[in-house]
């Protein structure tokens, strides 16, 4: 099987599906908040927030997303409340801009902007970012994320999750347990998966072995084979976003957004799709790229110093010397 897949990914230049980009920008940023608010004198979630040059994250990553897909083939979610700074942050960059009425967790973060998707265009492959990460160089990570659109289609019963060696002990990402390695491209290399476990405990970590990524929740999948898993672990969430979807272009959009909102179900992508389904996810290790969720102060302060910026907060706020 490796060889096979090896040579039809290497025959290919780009996907053979229309590639669209979602865009993630509807968390709070909570962990960080504290921090922020010191520093900037008010409360702004991160990737609003510009750590470094003249980009905020969300920019950056909207950037990144264009190097693949064209701008009118991305949407972007955001947290209602957020609507002003998003629009300000995104002015000349063009693409859908999607508000959530709430927040109620990855899992409806992920299908709402995938039904917009879908109705638009079915037949794609989609790649999900979400808008809080550091990475670096991002020319090796873009063509990770090209190499992986290929994958996606080669293999179109599963989604592909992008994983990162770990580096360090590292407790509050989630982890995936390798089982075969079943395709190569250049650097990269795609995985089925033994297991998947969000935020596992130092014990429950340890007894993973070494064939572990760290989870950079970077999905690449055709829309209707994440649909269909979305079916299979959350059916009462997907029932509510088929009904919602004959509604998208309409005058009635937003009022029934909004009313589906209040029946919205609490449900985590990791735990409630992808821990419930690890025969539906291949890993794609992305090779030579430093990625990092910045859920702590110091982890922004250690990621700028290994590139040879300066850190924009003080150790005082850190903690690191």
């Amino acid at each position: 099987m490796m060889q096979t897949y090896t040579k039809s990914m290497q025959g290919n230049t780009r996907t053979a599906s229309p590639l669209w980009s979602i865009v993630l920008a509807g968390g709070e940023g909570k962990r960080l908040a504290p921090v922020i608010k010191q520093w900037l004198g008010e409360e702004k979630p991160k990737q609003y927030c510009t750590f470094t040059g003249t980009r905020s994250m969300l920019q950056h990553t909207v950037d990144r997303a264009d190097c693949l897909a064209a701008p009118e083939q991305r949407v972007t979610v955001v947290g209602a409340h957020h609507e002003a700074e998003a629009v300000r942050q995104l002015d000349s960059r063009g693409g859908k801009l999607v508000l959530q009425p709430a927040n109620r967790d990855t899992a409806a973060g992920i299908y709402l902007p995938l039904t917009y998707v879908r109705a638009m265009d079915p037949d794609a492959t989609v790649v999900i970012y979400p808008s809080d990460h550091f990475i670096y160089p991002e020319g090796v990570f873009i063509d990770a994320v090209r190499h992986a659109a290929l994958a996606a289609d080669l293999m179109d019963d599963r989604l592909m999750l992008l994983g990162i060696r770990p580096d360090a002990k590292e407790f509050e990402y989630g982890h995936i347990k390798l089982d075969q390695r079943v395709a190569d491209y250049g650097p990269h290399s795609v995985w089925t998966v033994d297991q998947f476990l969000e935020k596992p405990d130092p014990r429950t970590a340890g007894s993973l072995g070494e064939e572990v990524l760290w989870n950079t929740m970077i999905i690449v999948a055709k829309v209707d084979m994440l649909w269909k898993l979305g079916e299979k672990t959350l059916p009462s969430m997907m029932r509510l976003f088929e009904t919602f979807q004959p509604a998208i272009g309409t005058s009635r959009e937003l009022q029934v957004l909004g009313r589906l909102y209040e029946r919205m179900p609490v449900r985590n992508f990791s735990s409630d799709v992808l821990e419930r389904a690890p025969s539906h996810v291949a890993a794609f290790e992305v090779r030579d790229v430093a990625w990092n969720d910045w859920g702590r102060a110091e982890r922004i302060t250690e990621s700028l110093r290994g590139i040879g910026k300066v850190p924009v907060f003080s150790a005082e706020l850190t903690g690191v010397a």
